[in-house]
């Protein structure tokens, strides 16, 4: 069930209608959330709901277990225990075929090719997100960050909450599982802001993101041996667009889907091409994946204590583990590579003293704005590429001079709009629903449906799925 659909509206809005009614009544109000969670995963294939309950209900009892022991070693012989135990899921369903390949491939090295085939189990959808749920429950638990016990029925609905269940935003259990413990206040949802978020998801998602990918991205990656170095380049730009409104829309209607429903969610982006050096940009990138590789990884693994080799070392595992994450894949690997390299290269480079004053100046902002978006598009090739050999197909094309065919003067205002609207001040938003909340209620309704109306009409036929659906 894909958010811009009517499958889901008719789904949400009955949803939406039932948890109110039940708002009184939290622990049914709970259980009729749950219910629902289960049937919006249910909707994609049935089989693996008990793969969902499962991971929730396990994590929920390990949790139990690690709130309820005073003795530090039990406690943490809980911790590594339910991790191994989620993360043993993870690597099952998402990586056993890649790592069976490989080592075919590499008893193919030695002259004895085998005479195999192999294919992975189904992925099941979103299982990267709701194991990290489980994982900071058992996390946030452990380090005493969650202060009220861990009921099964939270723990359940903390990990399967329908809105982040498939692509996030990852939710720490400290920040919503208390949400979880009062009844929903209807007085306190914002409902002009919840809604504009929608709306500005589904422009992101079905006008830009849609369009660009039909129309530029998708048959340039399918052939870009036709194409020329202009038309190449384009196309990475527009991917760079395409993956940002795609997933920050995505992310902007599981918001405010959450918050007609009176819970709040973290905000996963922030203009994140305008960051000026690598560490800012994952500040406002995917900032609860970041956040969360950051506390749960890079900081257990010693962080940037002991020295600028260690710093190093742990940035680079870290990041290989994050590209790893998003996909069982070399192209992965490299990115997660790319990015670590980044980072280091940024905290050599800001160490020089010498020219510490250079990059205080506007002027040298704007070029390592330029310069880091054009090192992330390159980074973004391996991370759209299916294989290396596409990978460096798309790198020979930039240096083969000709027109441009592929990419129309619609695309280009696309990747403009998509870029160029990074650069608008939060405070225009707040502005905006300032405005909405003067006007009267059937005039918000109408606008409402004529923006439906206007983005339904603008984007292309079909529905394309996000793309984090496949992490």
């Amino acid at each position: 069930m894909l958010f811009p659909t009517v499958e889901f509206a008719i789904f949400f809005l009955v949803t939406l209608a039932g948890a109110w009614v039940l708002a009184s009544r939290l622990s049914w109000h709970k259980h009729f959330l749950l219910l629902a969670s289960y049937v919006f995963y249910g909707c994609w294939n049935w089989t693996y709901v008990p793969l969902l309950f499962g991971i929730s209900l396990f994590a929920g009892l390990v949790a139990q277990r690690i709130q309820r022991s005073q003795d530090p070693r039990v406690r943490k012989r809980w911790l590594i225990g339910g991790v191994v135990i989620c993360l043993s899921a993870l690597v099952y369903y998402k990586y056993t075929g890649f790592l069976l390949q490989n080592m075919l491939d590499a008893w193919a090295w030695f002259g004895r090719p085998p005479q195999l085939a192999f294919e992975g189990p189904l992925l099941p959808l979103g299982i990267s997100f709701f194991v990290f749920h489980a994982i900071s429950l058992l996390g946030d638990v452990y380090r005493g960050k969650l202060k009220q016990a861990v009921t099964l029925p939270d723990a359940l609905l903390y990990v399967a909450f329908f809105p982040q269940l498939i692509a996030g935003p990852i939710l720490r259990a400290s920040d919503f599982m208390p949400q979880l413990a009062v009844p929903r206040d209807p007085q306190a949802v914002h409902v002009n802001r919840g809604l504009l978020l929608i709306i500005t998801g589904l422009f992101k998602k079905v006008i830009i993101s849609n369009q660009l990918a039909v129309n530029l991205v998708d048959p340039a990656f399918a052939a870009p041996q036709s194409l020329s170095g202009p038309d190449m380049l384009l196309a990475v730009y527009g991917y760079a667009v395409q993956i940002y409104c795609d997933f920050s829309g995505y992310t902007d209607i599981a918001i405010g889907v959450a918050l007609l429903f009176g819970y709040r969610f973290p905000a996963n982006f922030d203009r994140p091409y305008i960051a000026t050096d690598p560490q800012d940009f994952w500040r406002r990138w995917h900032i609860s994946l970041s956040s969360w590789l950051r506390d749960y990884l890079y900081i257990p693994l010693g962080g940037s204590r002991g020295g600028s080799w260690f710093t190093a070392r742990n940035l680079m595992i870290t990041m290989l583990l994050g590209g790893l994450w998003h996909g069982a894949s070399w192209t992965f690997v490299i990115w997660g590579a790319l990015h670590g390299s980044y980072l280091i290269a940024h905290r050599l480079w800001a160490a020089i003293p010498a020219i510490e004053r250079l990059r205080d100046t506007t002027a040298w902002r704007w070029v390592a704005r330029v310069l880091l978006f054009h090192a992330v598009c390159a980074a973004w090739i391996f991370f759209r590429a299916p294989s290396l050999d596409l990978v460096g197909d798309v790198f020979a094309r930039f240096a083969v001079a000709g027109p441009v065919t592929l990419a129309s003067a619609g695309s280009v205002v696309l990747i403009v709009l998509g870029i160029a609207g990074q650069y608008a001040p939060p405070r225009w938003h707040e502005a905006l629903d300032r405005e909405l909340a003067r006007w009267a209620a059937p005039v918000r309704g109408a606008a409402l449906a004529a923006s439906l109306f206007v983005i339904e009409l603008l984007g292309p036929s079909g529905v394309a799925p996000f793309i984090y659906f496949q992490f």
